[in-house]
């Protein structure tokens, strides 16, 4: 029998990421220190770092906690619901969004989560669209409804946003749902069984053999 993964245990690896990323800006605040220099710098040798880094560092307690509630949110429901591959869609979103933005974005220093966010985002609403699950389905439809006014942030406009971070996490994220859409969930196998039992023809019993009244005596 599937044992559903409870929240308790959801929740544990996004708190200490979240976590890990609060204390960075903290140790940063505290300390004095300028960090934008280990952001992304686009096609630069010294910006791949950033990479790695980027994700970690916010230019202010508003940019972080602005960050801080989706990337929790976001995280949880892929634990929560895509636990087989939770971790590897994790790491590959946080990888590849930071390698297309040194690819591809403008040459000026790229800091924050939330071109992660945006691939988690993605991953979510789009994992509903490939998998056509029930749950999957709801997921997305939650994910309209909560961050639908995310899509603006996808085009050029506010100055000091990272709209490429953007564009380029959820296209990460379209891609990542599309490359793991036939990793099957236990939840979802369980679903599938649930569907077959119920589509299985139901056979009706009779106290008497339903032909008695047709047979002849002999």
């Amino acid at each position: 029998m599937y044992k559903y993964v409870t929240l308790k245990q959801a929740i544990k690896f996004p708190l200490i990421f979240v976590g890990f990323m609060w204390l960075v800006h903290i140790v940063k605040v505290l300390g004095h220190f300028n960090w934008d220099m280990y952001g992304v710098h686009p096609r630069e040798i010294d910006g791949l770092s950033g990479i790695l880094l980027s994700p970690l560092l916010h230019g202010s307690f508003q940019h972080l906690f602005s960050n801080t509630i989706p990337l929790f949110l976001m995280m949880t429901l892929i634990m929560l619901f895509y636990s087989k591959v939770a971790k590897v869609v994790f790491f590959t979103i946080y990888i590849l969004t930071g390698v297309t933005v040194w690819l591809f974005a403008r040459p000026v220093y790229h800091i924050g989560a939330s071109g992660v966010v945006y691939g988690l985002i993605s991953f979510v609403f789009w994992s509903g669209v490939f998998r056509k699950n029930f749950r999957a389905v709801i997921l997305s439809v939650v994910i309209v409804f909560l961050y639908s006014g995310y899509i603006a942030g996808v085009f050029p406009g506010k100055q000091g946003i990272s709209w490429e971070s953007h564009l380029l996490g959820a296209l990460v994220g379209i891609l990542v749902a599309f490359l793991v859409k036939n990793v099957e969930e236990e939840h979802e196998k369980a679903d599938k069984k649930r569907e077959l039992e119920y589509d299985e023809p139901y056979e009706e019993n009779y106290f008497f053999e339903r032909d008695i009244f047709d047979k002849k005596n002999d």
